[in-house]
């Protein structure tokens, strides 16, 4: 019996109960617990790895249109240009960012831990460093890098402040639209129609994304939740200390812009890191540097985000059509015989 529910077990599943038994087996072996390390030797069955899929820029695109404020927004661009793990954004200060050179520094991270093993009986604590024990110095794009700054300044963030702060939602403003103003007409649909500039129709039907469309949806999406009528309702109190919580992120405001953009229920936060190399790597950029940008160990790891794009292979086509259309055209220029 016990051999049948052995066999029954995947091979993830194995190796994962194998690791943590070699790690018991260790400290017993350094504290001269035991003599003999039993997992020494054991030959484990292979998983196979499943390729990795990520979201195209088009799809990243879409999603980020409907991402519900400021501050997500940003920290969701953030996020995914330097391909940050998602306790590092949340940990951000502006004085990680030098505005200078642009250059963005990853040396901390915010974990979330119970209230009850918190010396303070607070939610979050800030290590130095994440995972792999490293700092990294990243570099955004200038245009991102000068939006970080205007966000700071208008925020007042200073130095030591966090750069993304937990928004109270409930004091939020409802968004305005300019009175009195015709704002014109949107590019015809797919159908051939068109809609007034600032309506939800031109935001849902024209898929228009312009200033006005957004926050016409904006202010659509408030009044409903300020009612009750709209999911998520009306959010509640967060017990946070500016941090903004994994869970609450992913409720509230990660799920909502998913389902608007038609996305699988397995893409989540964390897809931005794997959309961040498979991007870099589909454009031509080199394999080292890709690891060093994500802070991989090794560049076995960084290797699995080459080709995970639909598109990854057209650069082999035109060149395998390119040489073949060179061989007919070399065919037939010879002589006659």
């Amino acid at each position: 019996m016990r051999a049948r529910q052995q066999d029954s077990l995947a091979a993830s599943t194995i190796q994962r109960i194998v690791t943590v038994l070699s790690a018991i087996f260790s400290t017993a072996l350094l504290n001269q617990i035991i003599f003999i390390h039993p997992c020494e030797g054991v030959v484990l069955p292979k998983v196979g790895r499943k390729p990795l899929k990520t979201i195209t820029p088009e799809q990243f695109g879409e999603f980020y249109s409907h991402i519900d404020g400021e501050v997500f927004q940003l920290l969701v661009e953030v996020a995914i240009e330097p391909g940050l793990r998602w306790g590092e954004p949340s940990e951000l200060r502006m004085k990680d960012l030098e505005r200078p050179s642009g250059i963005l520094t990853a040396s901390r991270a915010a974990v979330e831990i119970a209230p009850r093993l918190h010396s303070t009986g607070g939610r979050f604590l800030a290590k130095d460093y994440p995972k792999d024990g490293k700092f990294r110095r990243l570099k955004p794009r200038r245009p991102l890098v000068t939006r970080i700054a205007a966000f700071a300044l208008a925020n007042g963030i200073r130095d030591e402040d966090l750069l993304f702060q937990f928004p109270d939602h409930d004091d939020a403003p409802i968004p305005e639209l300019p009175d009195g103003v015709d704002l014109g007409m949107t590019s015809p649909n797919d159908k051939g129609r068109r809609y007034r500039h600032g309506t939800t129709a031109a935001y849902t039907n024209g898929k228009c994304r312009c200033e006005h469309c957004r926050t016409a949806f904006a202010r659509y999406r408030a009044l409903r939740r300020a009612e009750g009528k709209d999911q998520p309702r009306r959010r509640r109190q967060v017990n946070t200390d500016g941090h903004i919580p994994a869970q609450c992120f992913r409720t509230n405001i990660w799920h909502p812009a998913r389902e608007e953009a038609d996305l699988p229920k397995d893409i989540t936060p964390h897809e931005l890191r794997h959309a961040h190399a498979s991007w870099l790597l589909a454009g031509g950029a080199d394999l080292m540097v890709v690891k060093e940008r994500l802070g991989h160990a090794s560049i076995t790891t960084t290797e699995r985000y080459l080709h995970t794009l639909p598109n990854a292979d057209d650069t082999a086509l035109d060149a395998l059509a390119n040489i073949r259309g060179r061989n007919r055209q070399n065919a037939n220029r010879l002589p006659i015989s």
